[in-house]
């Protein structure tokens, strides 16, 4: 298990990484105090299986630095470690793509629970935390995400899988043989068809879409 905690307090971090390598001793913990050396880490090629994150960071705004994370590495799941406990804050950060949430006042056992429950795919929450039902990642009102990239025709699906790779509208203009007004137009439709207002939501809403599985049912031509 490959682990890297992001915290700009090296005490908390060393804490932090103490109580993980107690609970599993094979782990390898790296240490990052901020979110351009915790990128520059994950940028590494090296295989991290999570990501423990403060949201309260010197220099990051509200989920600035959890975005930037998802947004860049939307592979490796986030677990966030807050000093912030409010419910509606939890709910945001799964909002935004945080596998799970613990408060730093809670205890080793919850820290432990916490990062087996994200290793295995699940999404953890602390009893009381989570607020009144709602699935995690959604907005209230909002269809589940499969059910909204339902509604996009072929075309506009090979846009939003080139936006996931991080191409600008020329570069998908090319490979498509389009036009840059015509791509403009697809990413429009996109954008309001998934109900989010930037190319940043569209990747973190459609981190954990099965691609093959889209790319299975498209037409040929």
């Amino acid at each position: 298990m490959h682990l890297i905690i992001v915290d700009d307090h090296p005490l908390f971090r060393d804490a932090l990484s103490s109580a993980v390598r107690l609970a599993f001793p094979a782990a390898e913990v790296e240490e990052a105090d901020g979110i351009e050396s915790a990128c520059a880490a994950l940028s590494r090629g090296r295989s991290i299986d999570l990501t423990l994150l403060d949201l309260t960071m010197q220099g990051v705004n509200g989920f600035d630095g959890l975005i930037a994370i998802r947004t860049r590495f939307p592979r490796i799941p986030v677990l966030v470690v807050s000093g912030l406990d409010d419910p509606r804050i939890v709910r945001e950060a799964l909002a935004h793509g945080a596998a799970g949430f613990v408060p730093k006042a809670a205890g080793k056992p919850v820290l432990i629970r916490a990062i087996t429950d994200v290793l295995n795919g699940a999404v953890f929450v602390p009893e009381g935390l989570s607020g009144p039902a709602e699935a995690p990642g959604r907005k209230a009102g909002k269809a589940p995400i499969a059910e909204r990239i339902a509604e996009l025709t072929p075309q506009q699906v090979r846009v939003l899988l080139m936006i996931r790779q991080g191409k600008l509208n020329k570069q998908i203009a090319h490979e498509l043989g389009v036009g840059d007004s015509t791509v403009k137009a697809h990413v429009s439709e996109i954008l309001r068809k998934l109900g989010v207002i930037s190319r940043t939501q569209i990747v973190i809403e459609t981190a954990n879409l099965d691609y093959d599985h889209i790319l299975a049912g498209l037409p040929s031509s």
